[in-house]
């Protein structure tokens, strides 16, 4: 049973993945093609390419950077190198991932680069504030992402998307500069109105059909996460654990303040829905490790005051 459902689940998000791809190369394409006819179809085809073959590796330093991420050795957390280990074993990693440690509060994890060399940055309020078994699922959830090349794919959209919003603006210039030939000139033509609109909105329909193709991955990413660790239901206490740190005193109020935005605007799908699709998986028995995280204490990131309504908060 269990089997049957990974494996539909697993070929739906392939398959949306795909589609999602398609129609944000076509969109691109068909831009591409009202602003410059058949070049800006290879134009748009060309730039795919570049951003599935090229992953500048300064990219993700410069990521880890700008978060001030500082690299965990062997040393200062044995166990958590431990699970790493083990993880990108079942994972079929070449290498295992660098673990970096993030001075905020936030409870956050991410991972950058590629399969060949990549780093898991961790957060120090993940760190605190999730139980072994929690940090497990989460580790093997960015270890997904890893695996599933999805750091890739996700460059391949950001680079179509930026080459559509580049020919829409060339385009809205185009059209601001013959505005006045339009209407005070000699020279009669025509303009291709829902062509110049497609044109104008078309980074919005890329931005909104690359936010559901990291929506899909993040489907696809916990489902590999629970092959990895065979403990489904840890993710999903991590999950229900983030989210109710993440939400503040008036979701308690207020019921969905924590969540105003529509669902299609998300980068991650609802936590609920993410959660179920775990939950319906066979439960394993978690990962028996009693031992500290870290060889010794870490010592909690003070949060400076911040202006809140009510007050200063710390």
């Amino acid at each position: 049973m269990q089997n049957t459902i990974v494996h539909n689940h697993r070929w739906a998000n392939r398959l949306q993945t795909v589609l999602l791809i398609a129609a944000l190369l076509g969109i691109c394409a068909l831009a591409g093609q009202l602003l410059l006819g058949e070049d800006g179809i290879w134009m748009a085809l060309i730039a795919a390419g570049l951003g599935l073959v090229i992953t500048p590796a300064a990219a993700w330093r410069l990521t880890l950077s700008f978060y001030r991420a500082r690299p965990i050795s062997p040393r200062q957390a044995p166990v958590l190198w431990q699970l790493l280990e083990t993880l990108a074993e079942r994972a079929e990693l070449p290498t295992v991932p660098q673990p970096y440690y993030v001075p905020s509060p936030i409870i956050n994890a991410f991972a950058v680069g590629n399969r060949q060399q990549a780093a898991i940055a961790l957060s120090d309020g993940l760190l605190q504030r999730l139980s072994t078994r929690e940090l497990a699922g989460v580790l093997a959830h960015e270890m997904a992402h890893i695996a599933n090349n999805d750091l890739r794919v996700m460059g391949l959209a950001d680079a179509v998307s930026r080459i559509t919003a580049l020919f829409a603006s060339a385009g809205q210039l185009f059209l601001l500069l013959s505005l006045p030939a339009l209407f005070f000139g000699d020279v009669a033509f025509t303009v291709n109105w829902p062509g110049v609109i497609l044109l104008l909105f078309s980074p919005h329909l890329a931005v909104l059909i690359q936010l559901g193709l990291s929506r899909t991955r993040e489907y696809d990413a916990d489902l590999r996460a629970a092959t990895l660790t065979g403990d489904p239901l840890g993710l999903a206490q991590a999950l229900a654990h983030i989210e109710q740190a993440s939400r503040g005193w008036l979701s308690v109020l207020f019921p969905g303040w924590g969540n105003p935005e529509p669902s299609w605007l998300r980068t991650h799908p609802p936590t609920d829905e993410r959660i179920r699709r775990l939950q319906a998986l066979a439960p394993a028995a978690p990962w028996q490790i009693h031992a500290p995280i870290f060889a010794y204490p870490l010592q909690p990131v003070a949060r400076l005051p911040r202006w809140r309504i009510g007050g200063l908060w710390h």
